[in-house]
């Protein structure tokens, strides 16, 4: 009934070009929801914010009546954010059927608390894994749901909040942009991967939180690149100065983020 006149827009948490003098620790610890990115520590009106999410999206509306084994899920999910989804594993972690686990993941990107990256799937040489990944939509609640607090670069937590930061940088971009191009992930069955591609293989992206990327960090790009050729490759790092290693763009986070959104990596 409202043909050509509803239009479709979603609204992201910040990104990283609206805030002056961005901090890419606070982002990574706090999320970028604006009232949590905005205070040193989110911790307590994550904490408020998740039980209302809960009370009002699941219970009120009635999305599901089996509320305690919704909010296990939602640990789970956050546990195998960024992961590939194996709705069998999770559904035996959580005690219930694999197809309920499926409904409860429809229900977090109904209502917009997360969204399925989907694997890259044009197939050239090799054979490639096919399952999607999930992320929630925003760093802060992945944080609080597995109870990590006060990442540093370094450790095993930080480097996969950093890669969730810089994949809802990417989502929210294109989506800003009304882009056509896709965002997916690339992954062989044995083993080869690649955190982020853009469109039919024309920009691969590979994150990595380390203080100098090194030849050892590009593996999954150098296997892409032999079957798309075309291909720009970036690793987005924590190093210093952007630089070129064996073909390879090598950009610190924040000028990677300032040249995003400034229409220097994709249209």
């Amino acid at each position: 009934m409202l043909g050509g006149r509803a239009l479709k827009r979603q609204l992201f948490p910040f990104v990283s070009c609206e805030i002056p003098d961005f901090d890419l620790m606070r982002a990574v610890n706090n999320g970028m929801l604006p009232r949590h990115y905005m205070i040193a520590n989110a911790y307590n009106r994550l904490e408020g914010y998740i039980g209302n999410y809960l009370q009002q999206e699941i219970e009120a509306e009635a999305l599901t009546r089996n509320l305690g084994s919704f909010t296990r899920f939602l640990e789970v999910a956050a546990l195998c954010d960024g992961e590939m989804v194996n709705y069998n594993n999770i559904a035996t972690d959580c005690g219930v059927r694999a197809s309920t686990i499926k409904e409860y993941y429809n229900i977090l990107i109904e209502t917009m608390i997360g969204y399925m990256l989907p694997a890259y799937s044009h197939v050239k040489k090799r054979r490639l894994i096919k399952a999607p990944k999930f992320y929630f939509f925003d760093i802060g609640i992945v944080n609080y749901l597995r109870n990590r607090q006060n990442l540093y670069p370094g450790s095993a937590d930080f480097g996969q909040a950093f890669e969730h930061l810089i994949i809802q940088e990417l989502i929210a971009y294109l989506s800003y942009n009304r882009s056509r191009k896709q965002l997916s992930y690339w992954r062989t069955a044995s083993g080869y991967e690649v955190d982020a591609i853009i469109g039919d293989a024309e920009v691969a992206i590979e994150v990595k939180s380390v203080r100098e990327a090194q030849s050892k960090h590009l593996k999954g790009l150098k296997a892409l690149k032999e079957e798309h050729p075309h291909a720009r490759l970036i690793v987005v790092s924590l190093d210093e100065t952007t630089r070129i290693l064996n073909e390879v763009e090598i950009w610190p986070a924040k000028e990677f983020l300032a040249a995003l959104w400034e229409r220097r990596i994709v249209e």
